[in-house]
């Protein structure tokens, strides 16, 4: 889980590419750095993030049998929604108790 700012969007293939600048880690179960891709497959019901939205995403990281590909994933189920210091308070509070 974590807060990150749009930079650009691409399409690529059946996948939307995001460029994010990571502005806060709140849940963390792989390292992210300051600028990553976020993969959003077209078939995801997950809402069009736009460039230059802030935005607390869940995401998960996705590693393929071979180990060729690794990358952060949104699909169906995650979470993005736009950042409010409301959504940040109360990730904040669930992140202390789970």
């Amino acid at each position: 889980v974590f807060h990150g700012r749009i930079l650009a969007r691409s399409v690529v293939g059946q996948e939307t590419r995001y460029e994010v600048e990571v502005a806060a880690r709140y849940r963390q179960r792989f390292p992210l750095v300051s600028r990553e891709y976020l993969w959003v497959p077209s078939t995801c019901g997950c809402p069009a993030l736009r460039p230059g939205g802030e935005y607390l995403l869940m995401a998960r990281r996705h590693v393929n049998h071979e180990h060729t590909l690794n990358r952060i994933l949104l699909q169906d189920g995650g979470y993005a929604r736009p950042w409010t210091p409301r959504e940040e308070r109360l990730v904040r509070e669930a992140a202390r108790h789970c």
